[in-house]
């Protein structure tokens, strides 16, 4: 299908030579794409606090209405675990504007090498070791994904924070075949993926909300990001399967004082600038 696509930055610079970019030297995303120099960037940390209880979020119910996707693809692009979805998968209400339809696109995982660290946002400061994003566009008004990037009301992010207990069995059949994508550019079909065992209980919807930005190349704004307040868990054997993937392709020469591990795929923290937090709950 002509619409299906996970956001890849080589697709958005147009004809020239695809940019490459890492974590190592994130500071330095500015000189390659000249969005991520922008007021409204992401991600933050978001100070509870000062978030502004917002009784609005609650008039219309938040609602991810996501369908199993069949033969799905998860894929190590050397940056992140990402997983396209085919399925028709539909985010409403919430923050976003009334009858506007957002449509999931992908999931897309960051970590870290370390417990203490890995998710892009922090919480009062506190990193969790994981963080995942189901990346949705506006199909109401768009197009396609890359028609929407940049644009106002264009893409929701909801984020989860994930943390260390019990084995998330919604994980499960992604950190089973783990070992089959260590390598960049690697890929594995799962026989199905259902983006509804990623989200917390039905009683658990408190969440913030905020304007900002993709947190990888070309950092578009226009991004609503939609934080949920309770983590997911995993087991530690199930993060450290993550920790066992590679950036590089298999057999590749490593740069200096480089291990080859993907992980700490995180962008720091930018400034909140004048942007208000908006909180569904008290």
């Amino acid at each position: 299908m002509a619409d299906r696509h996970y956001i890849d930055d080589s697709e958005l610079q147009g004809d020239g030579e695809k940019q490459e970019w890492g974590y190592v030297e994130g500071v330095e995303w500015g000189l390659l794409y000249p969005e991520a120099n922008g007021q409204y960037q992401s991600p933050i940390n978001i100070n509870s606090r000062e978030a502004l209880y917002d009784p609005s979020l609650i008039e219309v119910k938040l609602s991810p209405n996501y369908v199993v996707c069949r033969d799905c693809e998860v894929i190590n692009d050397g940056h992140v675990v990402q997983i396209p979805l085919k399925s028709k998968s539909v985010l409403t209400g919430g923050p976003l504007p009334r009858s506007h339809e957002y449509e999931l696109n992908e999931v897309r995982f960051h970590w870290g090498k370390e417990n203490q660290r890995g998710s892009e946002h922090t919480v009062n400061f506190k990193a969790f070791p994981m963080e995942l994003h189901l990346i949705h566009w506006n199909s109401t008004l768009y197009r396609n994904i890359e028609e929407a990037l940049g644009q106002v009301h264009g893409i929701a992010i909801i984020s989860l924070f994930v943390q260390i207990g019990k084995e998330s069995i919604g994980l499960k059949a992604i950190t089973d075949i783990l070992e089959d994508i260590q390598y960049k550019g690697k890929s594995k079909t799962i026989p199905c993926f259902n983006p509804n065992t990623l989200l917390p209980d039905p009683l658990l919807r408190d969440y913030w909300v905020y304007e900002g930005s993709l947190t990888m190349p070309p950092c578009s704004e226009g991004v609503t990001w939609i934080l949920f307040r309770y983590p997911l868990t995993v087991s530690q054997t199930q993060i450290e399967e993550f920790r066992r993937l590679r950036m590089h392709i298999k057999g590749a020469d490593l740069e200096d004082e480089s291990d080859g591990i993907l992980a700490d795929n995180f962008r720091p923290t930018q400034p909140l600038s004048d942007r208000i937090i908006r909180a569904a709950f008290q």
